[in-house]
């Protein structure tokens, strides 16, 4: 059983700019109530080709992020075979082991995997996520006198291991997910985080 994937990273939640998790801390208002989405630009889970699609991951931390306990609901794009649904499924819950099942061992329930439309988009470096009617962001990455994007490395915790984030911020981020007994949310300003990853096992 293997993987091998890479792609990028969309992801926002309700603090302050930056996320205190990714330096250890607790969140700014306690709890966490952040999107990850994860497009799949190419690889393969078990020898099955799963480039070009997505999964978006419904988070909510309870406390510290290395604490774990973490809730979430998968919801992988619509455009998926039921097969290559699986597979992404089995990778990213860590059944497969390697990077993916060391962010999964934080997730103490997974309420629900649904499948849904997704709209993944970075141009230029502005981000712009919809996974169906659930959630809806748009971010862009700080930048730095000359331009180049600010990130930030060897942090104590990240959801894209190896790999630098790059400093953002939500310009818009809605979540519409009360059905899973989750919190929405509708916020302007907060923090986001894009990035490259590559995943293998």
């Amino acid at each position: 059983m293997s993987y091998e994937i890479e792609g990028q990273l969309l992801e926002v939640c309700p603090c302050n700019v930056l996320c205190p998790c990714w330096i250890g801390e607790d969140p700014d208002f306690g709890t966490c109530d952040s999107v990850n989405a994860y497009h799949i630009e190419r690889g393969q889970v078990n020898g099955l080709d799963v480039s070009g699609h997505t999964l978006a991951v419904i988070i909510h931390i309870p406390g510290n992020v290395l604490k774990g306990n973490w809730r979430v609901a998968l919801i992988v794009d619509d455009s998926t075979s039921p097969e290559q649904h699986d597979a992404i499924i089995s990778a990213f819950s860590g059944k497969l082991g390697g990077p993916l099942a060391d962010l999964a061992q934080l997730v103490g329930e997974v309420i629900a995997v649904e499948r849904a439309p997704i709209t993944f988009e970075v141009t230029e470096g502005k981000g712009s996520l919809r996974v169906g009617e659930l959630v809806e962001a748009e971010m862009e990455p700080f930048r730095g006198p000359t331009g180049q994007v600010t990130t930030l490395n060897e942090s104590i915790f990240t959801t894209i291991p190896g790999a630098p984030a790059w400093v953002s911020r939500a310009s818009t981020y809605r979540r519409s997910v009360d059905r899973f007994g989750l919190a929405d949310v509708d916020l302007s300003g907060q923090n986001a985080i894009q990035g490259l990853f590559r995943f293998a096992a």
